[in-house]
Parts: structure tokens; sequence; C-alpha cells
């Protein structure tokens, strides 16, 4: 039987990575891209483009238009990852919204589909327990309009398996990290300060950061592997700012940041520090949300996708390694 991936948001960070490892097994991809979006991330793959946009239904028509005996699979990666503090109506529209529109399509076309959800999903659990996978998603037991739009999301797509027969499984990644971000994504920003000298100080605590391939590779492993109503954390390990900080200077053979910021000065600046990136038309490197997290429990357990996806994980040295080389390599590192 023949096997077509549709891969939506395909021009993003894990998008991009997720169609060159798709490509790499010779499979056929079809990517989803917004109508003005640009595509130097996909350029020149081979795969074919589809225009469109997960909150307009009807601009999803022709992408999953396949013969009848075409085993689809979709991976679905289309959305915002929101840590500013404004309210963006934006970000339900398209995480919960366009979610629920390819659920449908999915379901019209008896498709296999991989939603990438995310860790920021789960409710944290106290005094730094270890989180495993869950199944009762609320939005109103997390914090943040991403992490709420995220559980809702979840919850829906867990109910469309139950009611309605959907063939899905869920994947959690944590804190995505690694080469191929042409959207200079909030980790990549933190390496091209820090490589171009404008990063002077760092605020204690951590999070559990994973390499975007790794991430790519277990999602690619769900569409086969992943079971019927599953949820699958797609994490690495805590990492320590000052670790990943040192790691950085380290690779782009820059000269160690000392300067710790106290958390409380950090919380009262971060409105400015959202201003001066928003002039800069750069991703903020910390707003109140992205300092919540890097004190919040990010304990996460990968086990069950280790044994049942077959998900492994590479060291975070090679990971700052080779996406300073690939940062190198196009020229966005002074």
């Amino acid at each position: 039987m023949k096997e077509v991936y549709i891969v939506t948001g395909a021009n993003g960070f894990l998008g991009n990575n997720i169609v060159r490892k798709l490509l790499e097994k010779d499979l056929e991809v079809r990517c989803l891209v917004l109508l003005d979006d640009k595509i130097k991330a996909i350029e020149g793959l081979n795969c074919k483009i589809y225009r469109g946009d997960v909150t307009k239904k009807e601009t999803l028509d022709e992408i999953f238009k396949v013969d009848s005996d075409t085993k689809l699979y979709v991976i679905h990666c289309a959305a915002i990852v929101y840590i500013k503090s404004k309210y963006n109506p934006k970000v339900m529209e398209v995480n919960y919204d366009g979610t629920k529109n390819i659920v449908e399509k999915v379901l019209e076309k008896n498709a296999k589909l991989v939603y990438v959800n995310s860790v920021h999903a789960i409710t944290e659990k106290p005094n730094k327990e270890k989180m495993t996978e869950i199944y009762d998603f609320d939005p109103d037991k997390v914090k943040g309009l991403y992490a709420k739009s995220k559980a809702k999301t979840a919850k829906m797509v867990l109910e469309e398996v139950k009611e309605k027969g959907l063939d899905a499984s869920i994947v959690h990644p944590s804190g995505i990290i690694g080469p191929g971000d042409y959207s200079d994504t909030h980790l990549t920003q933190l390496i091209l300060d820090i490589a171009n000298g404008s990063l002077r100080a760092f605020v204690k605590g951590g999070y559990d950061f994973v390499d975007v391939r790794d991430v790519a590779d277990g999602i690619i492993s769900c569409c086969k592997n992943g079971k019927k109503g599953e949820c699958y954390i797609l994490s690495n390990r805590y990492v320590d700012v000052k670790e990943l900080v040192n790691l950085i200077t380290k690779a782009t053979n820059t000269k160690k940041i000392k300067t710790i910021l106290p958390m409380w000065i950090a919380r009262v600046t971060a409105p400015l520090s959202e201003i001066y990136y928003k002039l800069r038309k750069e991703p903020p490197l910390y707003t109140r949300y992205s300092l919540y997290t890097l004190t919040s429990n990010s304990n996460f357990s990968n086990e069950k996708a280790k044994k049942e996806l077959g998900f492994k994980n590479r060291s975070m040295e090679e990971t700052i390694n080779d996406t300073v080389k690939w940062l190198r390599e196009n020229k966005t590192i002074k």
C-alpha cells in the first residue's frame, strides 16, 4: 500500500527537521505552509508544498486528496508557541481550532494522526516529583495561554479517539533545541546573543531540553509504533541554565559569563525585556512566563517513549556543538 506523510507547520523548526528525516527514508512527503510564509527551511527539498491554513478547513482539501488505496499519516506540528504576557487570541485559534480541523480531515480519510503537543500541557507535580504521561488534561490546572491551549487540545483529541474512533497518538516534547532553526526561536536566540556578545548575565534555574532531531525521530517512529489513544513524553534531562550557557560559550569560543541576575530583578524587568526584543523584531529571551518555566518542575520521564517508540537522546554537548556549527554555516553568527 502506498504511504503518504503530511506535515503541518513543515517550515517550522521541528517541522523541517521531520521533513528532512522522512525524506532520508525515501518517503512521500506533503508539506503544509501558510499562504504568505517563507519556505527557506524546506526550499529545494524533494517534497510537495501545499499552501493552506489549519484554521480554514476548506484550504486543507487539496493536501488531503489521496487515492483510496493510500495509507495517510498526518504529523500535526502547526502551532503558535507563545511565552509573551499579552493575551493573543490567535494562540487558541491556531492551537485548538486548527487542530480540530485537522482531526476532522483525518477522520474523513481514515488516516493516522500524530499530534505534536507539549509537556506544558501536563499538570505540574509538586516537590519536583517525576511526571509521566497523563490522560486527564485540564487547562485550568496549567499556567500560561500556550499551556492552556495545548491542554485543551489534548483533551479534545483524546475525546475524539473515544467518541469517533480517531486513530491518534499524542507526543509531548520538552524544550526543543538544536540545528535547523530558520526562524530563530527562543533558545536559538540565546545562542546567537551569547555568540555575538550581547548577553552578559543569566538567571538561575533550568529546564528539560531535548534535541530537535531526537524529537523528530520519536515522532516518525510514533507514526507506525504509537498506539491509538496513547501519549508519549519526548524529553531528555534537566539542564541547568549555567550548564547550558557554559556549553554555548565553549562551543562558540567566547568568554565565560559569570554574572548571575537575581530572579526578582529578572521578574521586575521582564516587561522591559519584551519591549526591547519587540523593537529588535526578535523573540524575547525572558518573559514572566519563561522565568516561571525555569523554576517549575521539569522532571519528566521518557521511559515509555524509549520502550514503545525506541526513543533515544544524544548528549547536550553534541546538540550545542552541532547547533553552533549549523549557525556558522548559515552565517547568522558574526
